[in-house]
């Protein structure tokens, strides 16, 4: 008896048996082979599932097996190395295996669509259209660029003309007049070629070279290079070189924003198709660049997270820029690592990888300093840049307008009046973090998490930041209904009033997801203040990751503070990375650069160690102690969370898992808790957690393993869930 073994997009933690669908041949039914979808019946519901494999038997009688209902594919849509990342992942994150065959397939497949493979969507022109002259329609622009663009050539994608500015509607004008009609073509094959690299410094040269040293098959690589040290270059090269054997290339960035950048500078470089991948394509691109990637067309892949999971027919180099970045780890259901997985892809896919950052994870830089990775350093600046001076400002005693001291002020004018360019570091959006009442204290709080409401003024709304939760601005108090409604901290958009009104002469560029959250805002400007002309850039973190202004020689943290304290032991560390990050953005070019942080707590020992120390000698330190604590990366971290509609529901559900875990502990492992979480209610429903330290690798494994069993197998209350998270970022 044949069966099928499938992967199901269910919570359940296992696989599920099949017969073939009933009118499956015996010659499909031989070709059958892992990664094929398929869908079936479950429950009440149809569902589409991978399958994983065929076996002759299975442990349920052959009366409780229900065939298939449809073959959806005559060929496997997720490739070897793919599923075998998949079931790696799924092993090693303790998540059903359903659930990251799903995560691993664009909507278009999951919702068990077919395949496009063989053709693209195109417009070409009807046989009324090809009769018009050259220059036709002249009274309606767009019409004319496109039906212009159609005279020059027997069919265009879709895709090229809307990237050339030609709208649907515009088309679909064409179409209701007779003169273009839809159609499909065949992809284009591209050969990839390189232009000229820039010249490396030695640093460089050696760091490219070692790379290409140590061939063509598995390797993992880390770049440690300052900000500004050329890491962008090294990477396009040995990119070139990949292109140069007729191979792919994976490049992970950690935000959406960086994507168009990132795009524009390899498109500069390269004659080759490259597509980009993140959540914020419409599905449709999204599924066609995909179906690009996996049939070798396009011969460089850049994308977020999620695209670690892209098929990639010969897959030669994978690039994790800012490799140290949290935003790789997925914070919810599936809890992945895309780092990680990155250097795991490599391995299935025997070819090297390559991990960036000025500010390495320690992580990582634990994993160098073992000999598991190859460690490469680029300590200088390219060209004649020299790294910013940092320097601490005393704002104790001072006035302070909209976080904003008079000498910084004072600095700012000055820079702005020679002509250069200010970037003001502040990580918090909206006008004021808080609103309270002046007469009765009554505090502005979200209903459904444990946080403080932020106030937009522009939008006349209160709005949190954890949840998306958003009410008006109220106009009296809801309490005491008095009108003394004070705000208190000061957020980017109450920042840049203020410098609006101060330095009235110079633009002033808001960067935070309220400003930038439309398509292409952050690429549109990017272009206007790499023109050079004198402005402040006002930002959150979204200014600290990989961009790259020239024309900045002043940074300044407005508040400095707010970094210095954090109840996670990670704190210190990403303290570290992003006020590193954020200095690096000051005289990249060959103006000097300087950085000011304003703070009530200059003799802080984590703000004297940035002050004194290089990063790396910071790192180092860290790791030490780190490796007395028995920390991460020393130790092992995994954590078991509960949310509940009941507080009390998740932390009694812990403490029996706690209860039953130690009657046959795992050796080597340290559990504490469990306790609320940092944040207890988020959302309406009450978080509590569990956490193991494992000493080795092993031990953590074998305690992760244990604890899913055993959860799985406690009654629980309805309402409550639970997950687990292997190397949380976030504890």
């Amino acid at each position: 008896m044949t069966v099928l073994q499938l992967a199901l997009p269910t919570p359940l933690r296992r696989l599920f048996d099949y017969l073939p669908p009933a009118d499956l041949g015996s010659e499909q039914l031989a070709s059958l082979a892992p990664g094929q979808r398929l869908r079936v019946p479950f429950g009440r519901r149809e569902l589409v599932g991978v399958l994983v494999a065929v076996r002759d038997g299975s442990d349920l009688p052959a009366e409780q097996l229900k065939p298939a209902l449809a073959l959806l594919d005559s060929a496997p849509v997720l490739a070897p190395d793919i599923l075998r990342l998949c079931h790696w992942a799924a092993d090693y994150y303790q998540h059903p295996v359903g659930e990251v065959f799903a995560a691993a397939l664009p909507r278009h497949l999951r919702l068990g669509k077919a395949r496009e493979t063989g053709s693209i969507k195109a417009w070409q022109l009807s046989l009324r259209g090809k009769g018009l002259p050259a220059g036709a329609l002249a009274r309606s622009p767009k019409q004319a660029q496109a039906l212009a663009a159609l005279q020059g050539a027997a069919a265009v994608s879709a895709a090229d003309l809307q990237q050339a500015g030609i709208s649907t509607a515009v088309l679909r004008a064409l179409q209701d007049k007779g003169l273009i009609e839809r159609c499909l073509m065949a992809p284009a094959q591209h050969s990839a070629s390189a232009r000229a690299g820039l010249t490396l410094n030695e640093d460089q040269a050696a760091a490219l070279g070692n790379i290409a040293k140590s061939g063509h098959g598995f390797a993992c690589h880390l770049l440690e290079g300052v900000t500004g040290s050329g890491k962008t270059e090294v990477y396009l090269q040995l990119i070139a070189q990949c292109l140069q054997r007729a191979r792919q290339a994976l490049v992970l960035v950690p935000e959406i924003g960086l994507g168009p950048q990132t795009l524009a500078r390899f498109a500069a470089r390269f004659d080759a198709e490259i597509v980009v991948l993140h959540s914020g394509l419409a599905e449709g691109q999204r599924y066609r660049d995909w179906e690009a990637a996996a049939a070798g067309r396009a011969q460089i892949v850049i994308g977020t997270r999620s695209a670690i999971f892209t098929p990639l027919a010969r897959l030669g180099l994978v690039v994790v820029d800012e490799e140290h970045d949290a935003s790789y780890k997925q914070q919810d259901g599936f809890r992945y690592s895309a780092r990680d997985l990155a250097v795991k892809r490599a391995q299935l896919a025997d070819c090297p990888v390559v991990l960036g950052s000025a500010t390495p994870s320690l992580e990582s830089l634990h994993n160098a300093l073992e000999g598991r990775y190859q460690h490469h350093r680029l300590p200088r600046r390219a060209g004649s840049a020299q790294l910013p001076a940092l320097q601490a400002l005393d704002v104790r005693h001072l006035p302070l307008e909209a976080s904003l001291s008079e000498p910084l002020a004072a600095r700012i004018e000055a820079t702005l009046g020679s002509g250069q360019q200010v970037l003001l570091f502040l990580n918090r959006r909206g006008f004021a973090p808080s609103l309270q009442c002046h007469d009765c204290g009554w505090v502005a709080e979200c209903n459904a998490c444990d946080a403080r409401l932020t106030v937009h003024l522009r939008q006349r709304r209160l709005r949190c930041h954890h949840c998306e939760a958003s009410r008006p601005l109220p106009r009296a108090c809801p309490e005491c209904h008095s009108h003394q409604l004070l705000t208190s901290g000061v957020g980017t958009e109450q920042a840049e009033a203020h410098l609006r009104e101060r330095f009235a002469r110079w633009p002033v560029h808001r960067v935070d997801s309220d400003s930038m959250s439309n398509k292409g805002a952050m690429q549109t400007l990017s272009e206007e203040v790499n023109r050079g002309q004198p402005c402040i850039l006002l930002g959150t973190q979204m200014l600290t990751k990989g961009h790259h202004f020239p024309g900045v020689t002043l940074v300044a943290v407005l508040d400095a503070d707010g970094l210095l304290f954090s109840a996670d032991f990670r704190g210190e560390e990403r303290m570290a990375q992003l006020l590193t990050q954020v200095a690096g953005r000051a005289g990249r070019a060959d103006n000097p650069g300087t950085v000011i942080l304003q703070t009530h707590h200059p003799d802080h020992p984590a703000l004297q160690s940035l002050l004194q120390l290089s990063y790396a000698e910071q790192a180092r330190q860290l790791l030490q102690q780190r490796r007395e604590l028995g920390l991460p990366p020393s130790g092992h971290l995994l954590m078991l969370r509960t949310d509940a509609t009941n507080a009390e529901a998740g932390e009694q559900f812990l403490a029996t898992l706690r209860q039953a875990f130690e009657r046959a502990p795992v050796a080597q492992c340290q559990l504490i808790g469990p306790l609320p979480s940092p944040m207890p209610r988020r959302q309406g429903r009450y978080r509590s957690q569990l956490l193991v330290l494992a000493q080795v690798r092993p031990a953590a494994r074998a305690a992760a393993c244990r604890l899913v069993s055993l959860a799985e197998g406690l009654p629980r209350n309805s309402g409550l869930n639970w997950s687990i998270d292997v190397d949380p970022s976030e504890t």
